[in-house]
């Protein structure tokens, strides 16, 4: 259970400690909040400068401008915390693979990680708690809790803390635990002592000749180690904010916001090679697992500000969701008829009180169904 926000994660000052027994219980305290894995790393610049420079060179950012505008700031720690010594890697554990039950209705999928509440949220907080309590303990040096709006490479970091290895999928995985994981930093100019190499190895490859995740890809984005996020369907429907082509439109399936199938398909994440019970926080825990895609068809801002409230969908915009949920529309249709979904696609077609990427997506997904009614 979480320390209680009224009772100190520390009592005594850390500066009066040995550099192995204050990280000690920084470590304790980090564990205290809630946090699945903890571990430690010195402050350094990330040495992947050629192979950013180049993904990015090739485009693969796609709109994600903000990569491309802070290269400098991401492979050095001290962008983000002048002085930074050492980095305090936090993971959380969120809701791990399972089948989903087949809809009633129909629905699109959401990615698990935002089935919960907002993980930026339920970090942040634990985090900020984690600095102040270093700034109190340790007076003269500073803390700064960070998560991934911040311009860190925090996979680099939590590797080179032991959380984990990088996938071939380019995601975090935890050997007899899988990825189903957040990741979050503290960021801090006292010295601390980097903790044992894990059991599996430093920087060592979890993945060896498997290739299930490359193979599984709907839009074929992952090549070992790398991803064109362009093709990503998590990009395409999260980050990506304009008309998506209509031959890429099959490729998204019913996935509304995210996509899981690189995680699904990981051997690392199948109940069998999980190791002990690995308890979620209750934050995280689902409330939802898609929606309605009629629903989402009628819906106006105050219906996607309600339905989104403290979950990290929220950074999809109604017209943007309404596009996606046109395209898994479209491919229900493809699959079986569904006249009160066909009629209300041919609806938005010709509304002009809806934005045009709503109007354009639904011809669209019009022009290449068979006729019917």
């Amino acid at each position: 259970m979480a320390t209680p926000p009224s009772q100190p994660l520390l009592e005594d000052s850390l500066l009066d400690r040995s550099r192995s027994a204050r990280t000690r219980l920084l470590l304790e305290a980090a564990e205290r909040l809630g946090f699945a894995h903890v571990g430690v790393c010195p402050a350094e610049p990330v040495d992947r400068r050629e192979q950013l420079s180049n993904w990015l060179d090739e485009g693969k950012h796609g709109e994600m401008n903000y990569l491309s505008d802070r290269v400098e700031a991401m492979l050095d720690p001290e962008s983000v915390l002048e002085g930074a010594r050492s980095i305090i890697c936090v993971a959380d554990r969120y809701a791990s693979a399972s089948e989903d039950p087949a809809p009633a209705a129909p629905r699109g999928r959401i990615a698990r990680y935002a089935r919960g509440r907002d993980y930026h949220d339920v970090l942040r907080r634990r985090l900020a708690r984690l600095a102040a309590a270093i700034e109190d303990h340790a007076p003269g040096h500073r803390a700064r809790g960070v998560v991934d709006t911040a311009p860190l490479m925090e996979r680099e970091h939590a590797l080179r803390a032991g959380l984990g290895l990088i996938g071939k999928n380019t995601l975090m995985i935890r050997p007899g635990e899988g990825s189903w994981m957040v990741l979050g930093e503290v960021l801090t100019t006292l010295e601390l002592e980097p903790g044992p190499e894990p059991e599996w190895g430093g920087r060592g490859d979890p993945c060896g000749s498997c290739t299930r995740c490359i193979d599984a890809c709907p839009t074929s984005a992952i090549e070992p180690f790398t991803i064109d996020a362009t093709r990503c369907v998590s990009y395409q429907t999260i980050e990506h904010r304009g008309p998506i082509d209509p031959e890429g439109h099959r490729s998204i399936g019913d996935w509304l916001f995210g996509c899981d199938v690189c995680q699904e398909v990981c051997p690392h994440n199948l109940p069998q090679r999980r190791v002990g019970s690995l308890p979620v926080l209750d934050p995280y825990r689902p409330r939802r697992d898609g929606f309605d895609l009629l629903e989402v068809l009628d819906w106006r801002e105050e219906d996607r500000r309600a339905a989104f409230t403290t979950s990290s969908l929220k950074r999809a915009k109604l017209e943007t969701f309404k596009r996606n949920a046109l395209i898994c529309a479209g491919n229900v249709l493809e699959a079986g008829p569904h006249p009160e979904l066909r009629a209300r696609i041919r609806a938005l077609a010709e509304d002009d009180s809806e934005p045009a990427l709503v109007r354009d997506t639904a011809r669209a997904v019009l022009g290449r169904l068979p006729p019917g009614e």
